[in-house]
């Protein structure tokens, strides 16, 4: 049997100080992960639950670099995000199996067509098309979990031009890493190669072609991409 035409080239993301590559299964988000985000977009964090959705792989921009300005948006957002990396699966996880199948993490870019969402929530409608196309999840090389010092409790930072935007910890997420695919788990079966995207905290902004965005998580990557 044959394809009728070429199949997509598999998606890989590098490991840091290796010529190993992480092959990427799906990617999953958590939306509504800091308090203080939450309540700057209007939301009440006492009444959040984990907020799951998806992006595409082939969404995935891989390193530092320039990242594609999308099309149908007047005000794109940036959101620096804690990703962690899967080596292993499975499904009704308890805590020691989930933390056993982290492989890894990095810093993660969540792109964001904030006016589209906005109209998408008016309407009660999917996030799909404000969350996800092209370049919208940017993504540094992969850290193996035994050289990343405690992501579970470290500084994110994100810079806008030099200007920092966004400074806290990674400790003041509502469903820290290890709980969130927990229930993840619960839902779906999870698959190595799965990442997921950790929610961003407070100081989300609009960002214009030619701004560059550097994001640093500290023990896991730095991250530094340009809007074309």
């Amino acid at each position: 049997m044959r394809f009728i035409f070429p199949a997509a080239e598999p998606v890989a993301v590098p490991v840091h100080n290796s010529d190993q590559l992480f092959p990427v299964n799906r990617i999953f988000c958590i939306g509504k992960n800091y308090a203080d985000h939450v309540r700057e977009m209007g939301s009440d964090p006492a009444d959040t639950p984990p907020c799951v959705f998806m992006k595409p792989t082939d969404c995935l921009k891989v390193g530092n670099g320039d990242l594609a300005y999308p099309s149908g948006t007047d005000d794109l957002h940036y959101e620096g995000e804690l990703v962690v990396a899967l080596g292993a699966g499975g499904k009704n996880l308890d805590r020691a199996a989930v933390e056993a199948a982290i492989f890894g993490y990095a810093c993660g870019l969540d792109m964001t067509r904030r006016d589209v969402q906005a109209g998408l929530k008016d309407r009660r409608l999917p996030w799909d098309m404000a969350k996800s196309f092209d370049d919208c999840a940017a993504i540094s090389a992969i850290r193996p979990k035994a050289n990343a010092g405690n992501p579970q409790a470290t500084n994110l930072k994100l810079s806008v031009n030099g200007t920092v935007k966004q400074d806290d910890t990674t400790a003041k997420m509502i469903w820290p890493m290890v709980d969130a695919l927990v229930h993840l788990s619960t839902l779906i079966e999870l698959k190595p190669g799965d990442l997921l995207f950790t929610g961003t905290p407070e100081g989300v902004g609009q960002v214009v072609r030619g701004d560059r965005m550097d994001v640093a998580i500290a023990g896991v990557a730095d991250l530094s991409v340009t809007l074309k």
